[in-house]
């Protein structure tokens, strides 16, 4: 069954500098080992949809998502339609700067086709999950990396 997922790293960057990454949808092809295109159809707030293709190995698949939660250097979510999972970043201040958590949440558990599509294609649930978190830790690092190096 799937469960939700996180991830967290510390940023040495106010949680201004951390958003202008982040919210940028388009490049997150930039950051995570799986996404291959996003693709916002209009400016990314509240409601912006975007057109997706992701990868694992030789195996490629079209997702679409809509931008459900917005708050400017604070957090942009994003739900998948096809499997109704929430993808999120979570921007938190620090003494240091900025802790960024990114997290998949299933609220509603994920669709039969997912499920199936992830037991019989992807390799089952148990190790696309740890795939999709170890995924996390890169894109994570590839962001910290990106913003402190301005």
């Amino acid at each position: 069954m799937p469960k939700n997922l996180q991830s967290s790293i510390d940023v040495a960057a106010t949680p201004e500098q951390v958003w202008t990454v982040v919210a940028d949808l388009k490049r997150m092809p930039e950051w995570s080992p799986q996404c291959r295109v996003m693709q916002p159809l209009g400016t990314v707030r509240e409601g912006t949809r975007t057109i997706n293709v992701n990868r694992q190995g030789w195996k490629f698949w079209p997702t679409t998502a809509k931008v459900v939660r917005f708050e400017p250097n604070k957090e942009v979510a994003f739900r998948i339609v096809e499997n109704r999972t929430i993808w999120s970043f979570e921007l938190e201040p620090t003494a240091g700067g900025t802790k960024l958590t990114q997290r998949r949440d299933v609220p509603n558990g994920t669709s039969k086709i997912s499920q199936l599509g992830v037991d019989k294609v992807l390799g089952g649930n148990d190790s696309f999950e740890d795939e999709l978190v170890d995924g996390m830790n890169s894109t994570l690092a590839k962001i910290k990396q990106a913003v402190e190096q301005g």
